[in-house]
């Protein structure tokens, strides 16, 4: 993932100046991740690692593209970022199904040696063995979703559309497309106001989500509304890398609802799985307390954004 300039950007400079730096950059840090997946051949380590800087440059060009819309040819602006964004999401679909997998059989393993937890009906064994028949299933269910996502990610890595996609991002990592105009304004008069306005975005997103509490700690409902606030807080944090200025707080806060997603997407898996016809007790018993500990997750994640971000004091979920 290509890494922000934390050098003081001037607030006279010409804003076309410090938007097609960043832009460039972050193009070079794409074709250089494509590069690597090129060459990673079988190596499944290096592929997801190339990959994954794939996925953080085209983020950021993207996200930047919608901020500074203005700055650009828009025209160009909205059919690039468009594509960008099917590409970081088709690469990323392969990622997170291995990760739901390795997320809910650590918490498997983690439930089933706790002598915390309750078994049913009186049964000490009941959730170990209903654990090693639910990670079971869930391996069948999350391996044969990631094996569509690899087939899908081979195949617009092979198609014209994606090739088009490289093809414009290496020009932009020579030229940028700028509007005359307004490439001509000072940074402090063009770009930190659109910047502004993510911000304002992110701060009302935020300000709408419902208070947490405590005593419903499974309630899913509000999920689309935290991972809204995750997307803008992305998009917030790009706008100010490409300002130059210091993102350690939102990087901070984006980890946790980087958290709060993984962990209500994999209590959506384990809901899932439990719904399959004809499953023993025990294991859709196993399903039901994985369910909730990672229900559990998505609340302690959110407590972390809040502490993080709103500087509310930490509190322990009930």
């Amino acid at each position: 993932m290509a890494q922000p300039n934390h050098d003081p950007i001037t607030a006279t400079a010409d804003a076309g100046d410090v938007l097609g730096t960043y832009l460039r950059a972050q193009a070079t840090a794409f074709l250089r991740g494509l590069r690597l997946h090129e060459e990673s051949g079988a190596d499944a380590a290096e592929g997801s690692d190339a990959a994954r800087s794939l996925r953080g440059a085209a983020r950021r060009i993207s996200g930047s593209l919608a901020t500074f819309r203005v700055v650009t040819e828009s025209s160009w602006a909205d059919g690039l970022r468009t594509e960008l964004v099917w590409l970081s999401s088709t690469l990323a679909d392969e990622h997170a199904y291995a990760a739901r997998l390795a997320r809910l059989m650590d918490a498997l393993h983690r439930l089933s040696g706790s002598p915390e937890l309750p078994a049913p009906r009186g049964s000490a064994g009941a959730l170990t063995v209903g654990s090693a028949r639910a990670g079971a299933l869930l391996e069948r269910q999350l391996t044969l979703a990631r094996t569509r996502a690899h087939s899908a990610t081979l195949q617009a890595l092979g198609s014209s559309r994606f090739h088009a996609v490289a093809d414009a991002v290496a020009v932009l990592a020579s030229e940028v497309p700028l509007d005359v105009v307004a490439a001509r304004g000072r940074v402090e008069e063009v770009l930190v106001p659109l910047a502004a306005v993510a911000e304002t975005r992110l701060s009302a997103a935020v300000t709408a989500l419902p208070p947490i509490d405590c005593t419903h700690p499974y309630n899913a409902d509000h999920d689309g509304l935290w991972h809204e606030v995750r997307r803008l807080l992305r998009v917030h944090r790009y706008a100010r890398e490409a300002l130059g200025e210091d993102v350690t707080r939102p990087a901070a806060a984006g980890e946790a609802l980087d958290r709060h997603r993984d962990a209500a997407e994999a209590a959506g898996a384990s809901a899932t799985a439990a719904r399959t016809p004809r499953i023993a007790p025990a294991t859709a018993y196993a399903l039901g307390v994985l369910h909730a500990d990672q229900r559990h997750e998505v609340e302690a994640a959110r407590l972390d954004f809040r502490r993080l971000w709103l500087r509310e004091p930490a509190v322990t979920p009930r």
